[in-house]
């Protein structure tokens, strides 16, 4: 396993917040991106990019627990500040 993630806890805030069209302060990281307006066909998009950075995440991964700081979480190893 790699010991150094792919992506950072910014790179995962920004990339979210410009789907939901949204600031990425402005992002409170316990609340459930769904309600937000996030949905499957932009989960998917997310996936694609974070794919190609290098990272293994899956979708239920993702759609299981739809809150930013678990994503950083997974994707980074590191706790979303």
């Amino acid at each position: 396993m790699n010991d150094r993630p792919v992506l950072s806890a910014e790179r995962v805030r920004a990339d979210v917040a410009e789907l939901l069209g949204k600031e990425p302060n402005a992002l409170d990281p316990e609340e459930n991106l769904l309600d937000l307006g996030l949905d499957s066909i932009r989960i998917m998009s997310l996936l694609d990019r974070w794919r190609a950075a290098g990272a293994t995440v899956e979708y239920p991964d993702l759609a299981e627990r739809p809150e930013l700081s678990h994503w950083i979480t997974l994707l980074t190893g590191e706790g979303a500040a």
